[in-house]
């Protein structure tokens, strides 16, 4: 497996996450990878997914089957 360079990923966490530090932080801005992360340990291991599979997933969990 081939490691993506994650260097130019600008990492958020969700406006629904407040003021804590126990959150996922999602980079949307490489392009074909969404790259997911803990934010308690930023410099960790981070996931790695299509945007079509990141689309998936959403659509899942909106619709109540994840």
């Amino acid at each position: 497996m081939i490691s993506p360079n994650l260097s130019d990923a600008e990492f958020r966490k969700s406006s629904y996450s407040g003021t804590g530090n126990d959150c996922v932080e999602v980079a949307t801005n490489l392009p074909d990878l969404i790259a997911i992360r803990d934010s308690k340990d930023p410099s960790g291991p981070v996931l790695a997914f299509s945007p079509t599979a990141w689309n998936n997933f959403l659509t899942g969990i909106r619709n109540g089957e994840i």
